[in-house]
């Protein structure tokens, strides 16, 4: 079991910046980064959107085709957190942000570096934090 918190939401302004973190507790990093970790967003009225996912090891990334060019994420093992460097937003960008783990196979060699994209492939989730970006 992963906890997550979320932190970094607050309302800026289109073309501004703004930097999530997900913070984890638990059992989460023992002898391997063994979680796969991403971003979804969820905007009132609308289903959750995948965002971002990063690999254990942050060796692959994968985004959405609406941020691709103005998101980045990346993650710090050694302090159990992922990050969403958000730039360049757009109104549309406006919605709750959550951060979810995925459990990745693992061996004593390390951990495989698989993306999952899907919102039902993640099992711990974040309580997520409000973005709001004003035109």
């Amino acid at each position: 079991q992963v906890q997550l918190v979320e932190s970094g939401g607050g309302l800026v302004q289109a073309g501004g910046s703004l930097r999530l973190s997900c913070a984890a507790s638990g059992r989460t990093f023992s002898s391997y980064s063994s979680y796969g970790m991403g971003w979804f967003r969820q905007a009132p009225g609308k289903e959750r959107d995948f965002v971002a996912a990063i690999s254990t090891g942050g060796r692959n990334t994968d985004y959405a085709h609406a941020v691709k060019g103005r998101f980045t994420i990346s993650r710090d093992n050694a302090k159990n957190t992922v990050y969403l460097q958000m730039n360049s937003v757009k109104p549309e960008d406006t919605a709750v942000y959550y951060c979810a783990s995925s459990s990745a196979t693992c061996s004593v060699y390390g951990c495989s570096e698989d993306l999952y994209i899907k919102a039902d492939q993640y099992a711990d989730w974040g309580q997520g934090t409000q973005v709001t970006v004003s035109s």
